[in-house]
């Protein structure tokens, strides 16, 4: 089981390469689903001595980006901080000061570097660190971080995460996105400039306002439904933009009602009523729609629902949105 596979020879390793490659593969991480490999990464063998974990993440208490290092590699880290927390040892980076001496020195000594090895642990370090903080960089994990039989280090396995805010900074690093890794329905979102993330309920949102999002998907589970997307269509409700945001949601088969909740403060309600009209009648939309405008213009942008006679429910609150959200899709049987 597992994406890893240890071949000893070019014939076991090409019996590995049969049994895996465009084959599906179930972990824990790709879901009960599993996912298709497209293609394979093939590394040389590595004599290990021992297994170490290097990690560097911003610490929000702090607000400093902190190091930490433990001889409990190749584990998850925060199995060993909450079991053994005594095994982590951390320094913390000052604003314009870094990585001192003395601190490569201590994260070195901790983990029991010595010679050669003591040397290259000190640069992989500092390497580390700059690179964590030139990449506006949330997350640089080096799991596991070997030591070698001829005591060298080599990383085995390394994962960075970026800050989305900030990869407008980094032309580079988005050239490095699979798109074959992403779900469909979160790359055309990204290219509508919406914020789409994939749920496992069955009741679509569409929102302004991620504060307002999560307050909506929390709603629907209080009336018993569940959530089929976080989808925040921004500041500008236009005809485009709902249209778009329908396109996203109804590629998920899951979705069998869809809810639209829209505080309209500098959007005016009633320029929203008209998007969603325009987008209902030059989209194919065979679920639901529950629709709760709220906010200047809003009784302005009642009427125009209710002139329109398209097929949609109209909620006057939160409360009765969600309800009928949940209502409509208990009614399609699901």
């Amino acid at each position: 089981g597992g994406g890893v596979k240890i071949a000893d020879s070019s014939l076991s390793a090409y019996k590995a390469i049969d049994n895996i490659l465009d084959k599906k593969l179930v972990t824990i991480q790709t879901g009960a689903d599993g996912k298709i490999v497209n293609r394979l990464l093939i590394e040389e063998t590595i004599d290990i001595k021992q297994e170490f974990y290097v990690g560097i993440v911003i610490d929000r208490e702090t607000a400093l980006p902190v190091i930490m290092v433990s001889t409990e590699g190749g584990v998850e880290i925060e199995k060993v901080a909450q079991e053994t927390p005594e095994k982590i040892v951390t320094e913390y980076a000052l604003p314009g000061y870094g990585l001192q001496e003395f601190q490569l020195r201590n994260l070195a000594f901790s983990l029991g570097l010595e010679g050669n090895a003591f040397k290259e642990g000190k640069k992989l370090f500092r390497n580390l660190y700059n690179g964590f903080l030139e990449t506006d960089a949330s997350l640089v994990e080096i799991n596991p971080l070997v030591l070698t039989g001829d005591n060298k280090l080599v990383a085995l396995d390394a994962k960075m995460t970026f800050d989305d805010n900030a990869l407008y900074r980094h032309p580079e690093l988005l050239k490095l996105v699979d798109n074959d890794e992403m779900d469909p329905a979160e790359v055309t979102a990204a290219q509508y400039n919406l914020n789409y993330i994939r749920l496992d309920g069955n009741v679509g949102c569409m929102v302004n306002g991620a504060g307002l999002a999560m307050a909506t998907m929390d709603i629907i589970k209080l009336y018993g439904g569940e959530p089929a997307n976080f989808l925040d269509v921004g500041g500008i409700a236009s005809p485009e933009t709902v249209a778009n945001g329908f396109k996203v949601l109804l590629s998920d088969k899951n979705v069998k009602a869809v809810l639209i909740n829209i505080f309209g403060g500098i959007v005016r309600c009633d320029r929203v009523a008209m998007g969603i009209i325009k987008a209902m009648e030059t989209t194919s939309i065979d679920v639901p729609v529950v629709i709760r405008l709220e906010g200047t213009n809003a009784d302005e942008a009642a009427n125009i629902l209710k002139e329109s006679k398209l097929d949609f429910l109209v909620a006057t609150s939160l409360q009765s949105a969600a309800e009928m959200a949940v209502s409509a899709v208990k009614k399609t049987g699901v």
